[in-house]
C-alpha cells in the first residue's frame, strides 16, 4: 500500500479530462478566427483548388516522338558544283527521332586517298624550316596524320612537315556565309504521343481534323495556333533566343520542350501540349565521310565537316484525376492545422496574456469526489413473548 500511495502522490494515477472554458478575451478570439480563416483559405483555395489536392497523379508517362523535316536547298561551290540538297542530305539521322541534326553549313574535302602530303599550316608545330623540325613518327593532338621526318613545300609562302595521312588534308577555312541559308524556311513536324498508363489514357499533339491539307497549311504560333505541330525553323530558333544566320554559320544546339499538364476530370478535353524553346549552345559541328574504291587497291573518300543546328526534344507530362485518398489526406491535413491553431491560442491565453494566471486557475482545477460517511447506531433487540398454544383434548 505504501508504494501505491507514493505513485498516487506523484500524480501518475490521475486522470485528466477536457474542460471547455468560454473566455471573453477579444484579442485571443480575434487571433484564433484570423488563423482559422487562413487555414481554411489555404486548404480550400490553394491545396484543393489551385494545386488540385483532390486528385491522384501519374507523372511518368510513356512517350513516343517522331520528327519529319521538309525542305530543299541548292549550293554552288567549286568542290561540288551545282548541287541540290534534300532531306536525305541535310538531316542526320534520317529516320526522325527526338534528337536530330540540321546541316546549315559545311566544309568539303573531295577525293582523299591515303598517302604522303604536306600538313596544313594552321596545325600547331606543322611549320618547319628543315627536316630536323619534323621528328619522324610524331603525331600532335590536332595533326591530320603522322610525321614522316621530311620538311616540304606547302605553297609559295609556307613549308610544313610531311605526314602520312588522307591527302590532300582538310582546308580549315569555312564559308563565312551559310551555304544552306534556305534552311531557315524549312518546316519541322513533331508527332508526339503520351500515354498515362495509370489512367489508361493516351493523347497525341495533333488536332483531330478531317481537313487533309491542315498540316500542310498550319504553322505553330503561340497565340493564333498554339496546337499546330508544324514549326518553321527560323521561327523556332528566334523563339529560343537565337539568330538563325549566326547560328547557321557555326552551328548550335536548341532544346524543344513539350510539357503535358492534363486534367482528366474533364474527360481529356483539358489535355494539350505546351511548347517552350531554349538556346543551349553556340557552335556545333562534326565530320563524316563517304568511301569508295578509286582504283583496284586504292580507297578514296570525300570528307565533309558539317555545321548545323542540333535539336533536342524533351517531353514531360503529368495527369491528374479525382481520388478519395488524396482528398481525405488534404482535408485531414487542414483539420490538423485547425487543431494547431487551437493549441497556439491556448498557449497565448495561459502563458502570454496579462490575465494568464486567472485563466490558468479557471481552466485547470482539481476535482475530488466527497467521501461517504456512515452514522450507524446499535439497538438492543426486543423480544415479545408468545402465547402458549391451545391444545385440544
Amino acid at each position: 500500500m505504501g508504494s501505491l500511495g507514493a505513485v498516487a502522490g506523484w500524480g501518475l494515477l490521475d486522470y485528466k479530462t477536457e474542460k471547455y472554458v468560454m473566455t471573453r478575451n477579444w484579442r485571443v478570439g480575434a487571433l484564433q478566427r484570423l488563423f482559422q480563416l487562413g487555414v481554411v483559405t489555404y486548404v480550400v483555395g490553394w491545396a484543393l483548388l489551385a494545386k488540385k489536392g483532390y486528385q491522384e497523379w501519374d507523372m511518368d508517362p510513356q512517350i513516343s516522338v517522331i520528327t519529319k523535316l521538309k525542305g530543299v536547298s541548292v549550293t554552288q561551290i567549286k568542290e561540288l558544283g551545282n548541287r541540290l540538297w534534300d532531306v536525305a542530305d541535310f538531316v542526320k539521322p534520317p529516320q526522325g527521332e527526338n534528337v536530330f541534326f540540321l546541316v546549315t553549313n559545311f566544309l568539303v574535302t573531295p577525293t582523299q586517298v591515303q598517302g604522303r602530303c604536306p600538313e596544313h599550316p594552321s596545325v600547331p608545330l606543322a611549320n618547319c624550316w628543315a627536316d630536323e623540325d619534323c621528328p619522324e613518327g610524331e603525331m600532335g593532338t590536332h595533326s591530320h596524320g603522322i610525321k614522316t621526318g621530311q620538311c616540304v613545300v606547302f605553297n609559295g609562302t609556307h613549308r610544313t612537315c610531311e605526314i602520312q595521312s588522307w591527302c590532300p588534308v582538310e582546308n580549315g577555312t569555312v564559308s563565312m556565309r551559310p551555304l544552306l541559308i534556305q534552311a531557315e524556311n524549312f518546316t519541322l513536324l513533331i508527332k508526339n504521343t503520351v500515354t498515362f498508363s495509370k489512367f489508361n489514357f493516351s493523347k497525341t499533339n495533333s488536332l483531330d481534323t478531317w481537313d487533309a491539307a491542315y498540316f500542310k497549311q498550319c504553322r505553330y504560333d503561340p497565340l493564333s495556333s498554339p496546337y499546330c505541330p508544324v514549326f518553321r525553323i527560323g521561327d523556332l530558333v528566334t523563339a529560343a533566343g537565337g539568330d538563325f544566320k549566326d547560328l547557321a554559320l557555326m552551328g548550335g544546339t536548341v532544346s524543344i520542350r513539350v510539357h503535358w499538364d492534363c486534367d482528366l476530370d474533364t474527360g481529356g478535353s483539358d489535355c494539350w501540349p505546351h511548347y517552350s524553346f531554349q538556346l543551349q549552345e553556340r557552335s556545333y559541328n562534326f565530320r563524316t565521310a563517304s568511301h569508295w574504291w578509286e582504283a583496284p587497291g586504292v580507297e578514296a573518300r570525300s570528307l565533309l565537316k558539317l555545321y548545323g543546328i542540333r535539336f533536342d526534344i524533351l517531353v514531360t507530362g503529368q495527369a491528374g484525376k479525382f481520388g478519395l485518398i488524396p482528398t481525405a489526406i488534404t482535408v485531414g491535413t487542414g483539420a490538423a492545422w485547425l487543431g494547431v491553431v487551437t493549441f497556439l491560442c491556448d498557449l497565448l491565453l495561459l502563458y502570454v496574456d496579462r490575465e494568464a494566471h486567472f485563466y490558468w486557475r479557471t481552466k485547470y482545477e482539481e476535482a475530488k469526489a466527497p467521501k461517504a460517511t456512515a452514522n450507524l447506531s446499535w439497538t438492543k433487540p426486543v423480544f415479545t413473548p408468545t402465547s402458549p398454544a391451545v391444545q385440544m383434548p
